[in-house]
């Protein structure tokens, strides 16, 4: 259990922060200028608070009151940047070896080949970084902090300077790392996706203070701590893959109820992470008949939010988990929602994006 207790002020702006990453990805979620860079910042040792403590059961990196400040080269951290940052006259291969080298002779050590497979360089491993694209350098940055024998390991918004079709490359093997690697992940976005496919854990910060910590769907579902606000807010259900159709769709469970969405090339049995954002959810209180979307999700109206303007959320409780629908709060009035009452979610199978889909990672 990563604890952070920090207080920092500077230019203006002053970081109040304070909260407890468990293992897996632990995601600081926010808009620019929240506090969550200044946050990993100080974990790496790259800023000095003004008072805090950082440490992970006896593993003290940082007691402003006992004087204790490690540097940051004997922190044991993975620091993986918006950009690679690899050494461009060094092979991949080298790049990967240049973590090793810096790993405690004493510390627990990956295994190159492993690494190498978990990330799929191996055929990269003769080129330099000139030669490469922007997802294969962040793979390579990956498995070359991996390779360091880090206790934990710090990616400060990792995908920001990758288009989508690379941030798409990625974020499998993010998910790979959280499932099959044991250090603690301390994880920089201000993407709902990313937090919905990755998150362990979320802290959501704002102007330098954390308004809440949960699980993905728990922030993810309260438009009150979104960047975007209710633009944002969407429902994280977890489900199994059961069938693969010749139409192209992948039949979901979720709950017991079907969920269909576009091929997800993952086996029979696996478990799957899907976002599905409030304004894509249609809301009705009868079972709709002769529609062309595919999902139709039954359940009790469990709470309406209203916003300042026309719109409102509704969380619906059903078997898969909770959904929630933007819609108008006029909808609300002419269909008689109110806690209790029961209502269909339906839900378009191409409405769900490719990048809101993710494998793995137990509950969300």
């Amino acid at each position: 259990m990563l604890e952070v207790d920090l207080h920092h002020s500077f230019g203006g702006f002053t970081l109040e922060a304070r909260f407890q990453a468990p293992p897996g990805v632990t995601v600081l979620f926010g808009r620019s200028g929240s506090g969550k860079t200044t946050i990993v910042n100080a974990v790496a040792g790259l800023l000095t608070p003004d008072e805090g403590r950082i440490a992970a059961g006896e593993w003290v990196l940082l007691d402003t009151a006992r004087g204790i400040r490690l540097k940051p080269h004997r922190r044991r951290l993975g620091y993986i940047f918006q950009e690679g940052r690899l050494f461009p006259h060094l092979t991949v291969r080298q790049n990967l070896g240049y973590g090793a080298w810096f790993a405690p002779k004493d510390a627990p050590r990956e295994d190159l080949g492993r690494v190498v497979e978990l990330l799929g360089v191996g055929h990269l491993l003769d080129r330099r970084p000139g030669a490469l694209s922007g997802g294969e350098k962040q793979r390579v940055a990956i498995g070359r902090a991996l390779l360091s024998s880090p206790r934990l390991i710090l990616a400060d918004e990792p995908l920001a300077a990758l288009d989508e079709a690379r941030k798409a490359e990625i974020l499998p093997y993010f998910e790979r790392l959280r499932d099959e690697v044991s250090v603690p992940i301390l994880y920089v976005s201000h993407s709902a996706s990313e937090v919905a496919r990755l998150a362990t854990t979320v802290v959501a910060l704002d102007a330098g203070k954390v308004i809440r910590q949960g699980t993905a769907s728990e922030i993810l579902g309260d438009p009150s701590v979104l960047p975007a606000g209710a633009r944002e807010a969407g429902a994280v259900l977890t489900a199994t893959v059961a069938a693969h159709h010749p139409d192209g769709l992948t039949e979901l469970s979720a709950g017991g109820t079907p969920l269909f969405l576009p091929h997800i090339a993952q086996p029979l049995g696996s478990q799957i992470r899907v976002r599905i954002a409030a304004h894509d959810v249609i809301l009705a209180r009868g079972r709709p008949e002769n529609l062309s979307a595919l999902n139709i999700l039954r359940g009790t109206v469990k709470e309406i939010r209203s916003g300042e303007g026309p719109g409102a959320i509704v969380a619906l409780d059903t078997p898969g988990g909770r959904v929630l629908a933007r819609i108008t709060r006029r909808s609300v009035a002419a269909l008689g929602l109110a806690p209790g009452v029961t209502a269909h979610a339906v839900v378009k199978t191409v409405s769900v994006a490719p990048g809101d889909i993710g494998a793995g990672g137990g509950h969300a």
